[in-house]
């Protein structure tokens, strides 16, 4: 007999309870499911099941078989899955999670591109600003900058952003312009509230050494938007990615606080929740960012 199938029977009777709902479960007869349990036994030389006219439950060496074998038979699902999904077009409802002034400013505009290319996916994208729990809230992928926290999840890089610290000119005219680290601690600082280290910013110093600034600050807030309005009303100096800032230095709205500071880079990262194999409407839409994301360009970040 097929060992798969004696391993399915087996694992279905322990999942079900019984013969009978095995049997309905596996769409075969309970006559069926009892032979292949019993000639798994047979091979086996080991007996996997406790019967009784009222129940029946595995033994112990039948549960410690069951937790490998229904291992084996989802790697077997997965590798079936696989090759349906590769032979599939991309379908389905995609659910994205995103900062909101990332997905503002540069996820919208591609998406039209991104549906227009895949008219079967439909795309659910979230904006908040915080980090969300992939499975247990329901997401298929979320967008996330900077260092990776939870590393059982899947994450493949998209581009980089780099970080500086600004402020407006006026700003500078009527506090002066900190000329290092250290200088920092005497200035009103901006911090984003939703930062994992808390109000710390990590600097690289022109000598190359490591540096953190760890202060209150005058605002706090969760939004980075609201951080750069913050920053061009003269409130204080923010460190931020270029894709918030750049227009706004472009503008002369905002300038390098320590121009002589090295620049900070950090990744912008797809992540997913881990498997063996990804689902293709997720496969499809990383593929789509890392090209889309390319085509823009490094100075877009």
């Amino acid at each position: 007999m097929d060992r798969l199938t004696e391993m399915e029977a087996f694992a279905t009777v322990v999942d079900q309870g019984g013969f009978t709902d095995a049997a309905r479960k596996m769409g075969i007869s309970k006559s069926a499911v009892s032979k292949h349990v019993s000639s798994l036994e047979t091979r086996l030389g080991a007996r996997l099941l406790n019967r009784t006219t009222r129940r029946v439950s595995p033994t112990e060496i039948g549960l410690a078989y069951y937790d490998r074998a229904r291992r084996v038979l989802n790697d077997a699902g997965e590798a079936d899955a696989l090759v349906s999904s590769m032979q599939s077009a991309p379908s389905g409802l995609l659910r994205i999670s995103v900062a909101t002034d990332f997905g503002v400013n540069h996820m919208s505009p591609i998406l039209g591109d991104f549906l227009a290319d895949f008219p079967d996916i439909t795309v659910n994208m979230v904006l908040n600003n915080r980090y969300v729990e992939l499975i247990s809230e329901g997401f298929d992928l979320a967008i996330r900058i900077g260092e990776m926290e939870d590393s059982s999840l899947r994450a493949r890089k998209l581009t980089e952003t780099t970080k500086r610290l600004i402020a407006a000119p006026g700003y500078f005219e009527q506090y002066g312009r900190p000329e290092k680290i250290d200088d920092l601690n005497e200035h009103k600082l901006l911090h984003y509230s939703n930062q994992s280290a808390g109000n710390v910013w990590k600097l690289t110093a022109p000598s190359g050494e490591k540096r953190q600034v760890r202060t209150q600050g005058w605002l706090t807030v969760n939004d980075g938007q609201s951080l750069l309005n913050a920053c061009v009303s003269g409130l204080g100096i923010a460190y931020l990615p270029s894709f918030l800032y750049a227009d706004a230095l472009e503008a002369g709205l905002v300038e390098e606080a320590m121009p002589g500071l090295p620049t900070e880079a950090q990744g912008i990262y797809a992540v997913y929740p881990p498997g063996r194999y990804t689902q293709p409407k997720v496969r499809t839409f990383i593929d789509f960012l890392v090209e889309a994301f390319k085509e823009k360009g490094p100075e877009t970040w």
